[in-house]
């Protein structure tokens, strides 16, 4: 006979493996069933995040960071070099050693926690004829097995979204993890899509010095980021850094040669426009990995996008089975799948222990947004855009980031931090950044607005000088017009 698990993960990404670890912390009997393969064809837990998403991305934007400031900005510190160079297959080598050892320490804190680990793809199958348990299938290559779970938790991830007029090949048309593993520098990069995905690695490329265009079809740059922030960041990127972005474009036709790839397009103002690049990354979105999950069959409810629908405890319409991160509906980011898949375990053991946490779920109101470009980009909670459209009065406090001795010291002037909070009660609704480090100063703001703070709880408590965390302290007074260094 099958076993019988307590609880079944599909998934071993941000989502699953946390769910999967913190479900077995909470006494339950846990399997996580995941089918990602690394480079050399070996099982690698982690998902798209550590293996070919958040973590590699950041390792190489660490690098092109480093060659920049050495080839850019070092002069003025006193600092010189001569015949500066950049080794690209060591950058990519440090990278996938970082890989390694992520992916290598979830096998360890599985194997620490008594998480079961299987390889292969998990597929719900049905309850059992008690209607106690699930029977999930899992197929590994050409091997087939089936396990039970009195629940199960769905955490399959994303996949990048296919652009039919550029099939990727990783030869001369990439996804993002053809992108991370490229081992020379393109003279010539295009990139199709200008959000989060295709901004990162554009930085990465252009600051080793490769030219790149990034084509996006929406009209606006960053729509849903604050405004304000959307303009100093195109300002700044292209500026700054080099980036060529073109928004309102619409691809006509990709061609791919040997030498090269050919582009057509229409410009913002419907003229034929066409680009010829060495390389071109598709950056156009995800979506989710619900197909083989055995849905229809099961009867699990998905809406037309392929999302699962779930409740605010990410229950789906099935018994006792859940779905949590970019497989549901909300941002497509690592730690919000973490959080709920945290949220799902406190669940089923307060379901278990007959008393369930009203508790157990997660506020995607205060959700933290970043952007790891250079400037860095931040934010959480409403933008002043949306209090518009919603009617809502609110008051706005700002403060650059020239006017903080610490910034000034860095080198790293550029940007500022926006405090927005309701008009008559105080309470902070929103907090935009954009500036160095501002994906480690967020979590403040994002604090702040979990208890509920108003901009004068901020403005009252003590920021360490110099600090970067001056500039949100410093807004938060401007809310009050009471700022004291501009």
């Amino acid at each position: 006979m099958d076993k019988t698990f307590d609880v079944a993960v599909i998934g071993a990404g941000p989502g699953g493996y946390v769910a999967a670890i913190r479900c077995a912390q909470l006494g339950l009997d846990t399997v996580c069933i995941d089918d990602w393969k690394n480079g050399q064809g070996k099982p690698s837990l982690g998902g798209t995040c550590l293996n070919v998403g958040c973590i590699p991305s950041k390792a190489l934007l660490e690098s092109s960071e480093n060659y920049a400031r050495a080839g850019h900005k070092f002069a003025e510190h006193g600092i010189k070099l001569n015949a500066l160079s950049v080794d690209v297959p060591t950058m990519i080598a440090r990278k996938d050693k970082i890989v390694r050892a992520f992916t290598g320490g979830i096998a360890m804190l599985f194997k620490k926690n008594k998480v079961t680990s299987l390889h292969g793809r998990g597929k719900l199958l049905k309850h059992d004829d008690g209607g106690s348990a699930w029977t999930i299938q899992v197929n590994n290559d050409d091997k087939e097995s089936s396990i039970l779970a009195k629940h199960v938790i769905i955490a399959t991830g994303s996949s990048p979204r296919e652009l039919s007029v550029a099939p990727v090949d990783n030869v001369k048309i990439f996804d993002n993890a053809g992108a991370l593993a490229l081992q020379e520098i393109p003279q010539r990069l295009a990139i199709i899509g200008a959000g989060v995905i295709g901004l990162e690695l554009g930085s990465v490329w252009r600051r080793l010095g490769a030219e790149v265009t990034l084509l996006e079809a929406q009209p606006e740059f960053l729509p849903a980021v604050d405004e304000q922030v959307a303009k100093e960041a195109l300002k700044s990127l292209t500026r700054e850094t080099g980036l060529v972005i073109q928004t309102g474009a619409e691809i006509q036709s990709v061609k791919a040669s040997q030498d090269s790839v050919g582009i057509e397009y229409t410009d913002h103002e419907k003229h034929a426009q066409k680009l010829v690049v060495d390389k071109l990354i598709v950056a156009v979105g995800r979506v989710p990995n619900t197909d083989g999950l055995g849905a229809d069959e099961a009867g699990l409810k998905r809406d037309e996008r392929g999302y699962i629908a779930v409740d605010e405890y990410c229950r789906t319409n099935l018994p006792d089975v859940y779905a949590v991160g970019d497989v549901v509906r909300g941002p497509m980011l690592a730690h919000k799948a973490s959080e709920e898949g945290v949220a799902v375990a406190e669940w089923i053991a307060s379901k278990r222990d007959g008393s369930p946490d009203a508790a157990a779920k997660v506020d995607l109101g205060i959700m933290p947004w970043v952007i790891y470009t250079a400037p860095e980009i931040a934010w959480v909670g409403k933008t002043e855009q949306a209090l518009k459209a919603e009617g809502i009065a609110y008051k706005a406090g700002q403060f650059p980031f020239m006017a903080n001795g610490r910034a000034r010291a860095l080198g790293e002037t550029t940007g500022f931090v926006k405090v927005l909070a309701d008009a008559e009660t105080d309470r902070i609704l929103g907090v935009h950044m954009i500036g160095p480090y501002v994906s480690e100063m967020i979590a403040e703001a994002v604090v702040a607005m979990g208890f509920a703070a108003s901009s004068e709880d901020l403005a009252h408590i003590v920021h360490a000088h110099p600090s970067l965390s001056e500039v949100l302290h410093e807004a938060a007074l401007g809310v009050a017009n009471r700022a004291l260094h501009i």
